[in-house]
């Protein structure tokens, strides 16, 4: 599987604006701002790529879940359960 993203790309300094309220109660807890960020952007990253791909995907998808309602699942003759 194809990562997300590249792991060892080097760090750059972004600013960004954030609600003030939120920052203080962040830093007040020792929150790690920049590893926070990250983790919330390649969930987000992540979450994105999977919608694409089921849109993408949407017509085969359908069709196959029709071809199983019509004939069944490869091997269904040999399930034991």
């Amino acid at each position: 599987m194809e990562p997300l993203f590249d792991l060892r790309a080097p760090k750059k300094p972004t600013n960004l604006s954030l609600n003030s309220d939120l920052l203080e109660k962040c830093r007040a807890m020792n929150i790690n701002l920049s590893a926070t960020l990250e983790q919330a952007l390649a969930e987000r990253l992540a979450k994105s790529r999977a919608d694409n791909w089921a849109a993408e995907n949407k017509k085969a998808i359908r069709a196959y879940n029709e071809f199983v309602e019509e004939n069944g699942c490869f091997g269904d003759e040999y399930k034991e359960f």
